[in-house]
């Protein structure tokens, strides 16, 4: 029987994302739904691939890395962070053949208000019941310096899917010998209008701040 394209590459990203985040075949459904009706390039897919044989693919860790975002409302600045996600990053030194791939549980959302939080999360905004997911798949990498970057990608938030830049400055950690460790720092702004998000403005500014610490390990087969 063949198989279509769109079957395919959804087996071969789900191949990918299971090496690296080291997650048992049991837990692939929850894993790979982010992604499956998501139209993902097969040569960031072939990037991925190559990277985890190559042993250049960086494995996210949540527990010690941060996403969030920053609004201006009538109240101040709302500070919120999400505590679940997961993800990776090929780096490939010699080629500079770069790529990232992050999805985000959009329930792990967390304020210092337990109003601002649930309002958030409702249908006036993030409508965690129909959307439950942010993805991220970058389209290229673009260095500035040896630390500094701009990644540039797709950002599916609310349904829709639109082009982000972020600014990215990337850093080795002392580690121990054979556990190389990664510290990315990444922000950018998008417009929340675009992202069919229009509740309280313009008292609740159009603008939110994206921005991420990223403490990343290299995956070792």
């Amino acid at each position: 029987m063949a198989i279509s394209k769109k079957l395919f590459e959804n087996i071969l990203l789900s191949t990918i994302l299971l090496v690296a985040s080291g997650i048992a075949i049991a837990d692939e459904s929850d894993l790979c739904e982010p992604f499956k009706d998501t139209k993902v390039d097969t040569g960031l897919l072939s990037t991925m691939l190559q990277a985890a044989q190559q042993g250049d693919l960086y494995r996210i860790q949540p527990g010690t890395s941060k996403m969030g975002f920053c609004v201006d409302s009538p109240v101040g600045m709302v500070k919120a962070e999400f505590r679940s996600f997961k993800g990776g990053m090929a780096l490939q030194q010699e080629t500079r053949q770069n790529s990232a791939l992050v999805s985000i549980d959009v329930a792990s959302l967390e304020t210092n208000s337990g109003f601002i939080e649930a309002m958030l999360k409702s249908e006036s905004f993030f409508d965690i019941e129909q959307y439950p997911d942010i993805l991220f798949v970058s389209t290229s990498f673009e260095w500035q310096s040896e630390q500094k970057a701009i990644l540039k990608g797709e950002l599916t938030l609310h349904g829709v899917t639109r082009e982000v830049a972020f600014y990215v400055e990337m850093h080795k950690l002392d580690s121990a010998p054979g556990d190389d460790r990664i510290m990315v720092k990444a922000t950018t702004t998008i417009q929340r209008s675009e992202f069919g998000m229009y509740t309280l403005s313009p008292v609740v500014s159009d603008r939110v701040n994206l921005c991420m610490s990223v403490d990343a390990y290299r995956y070792r087969a």
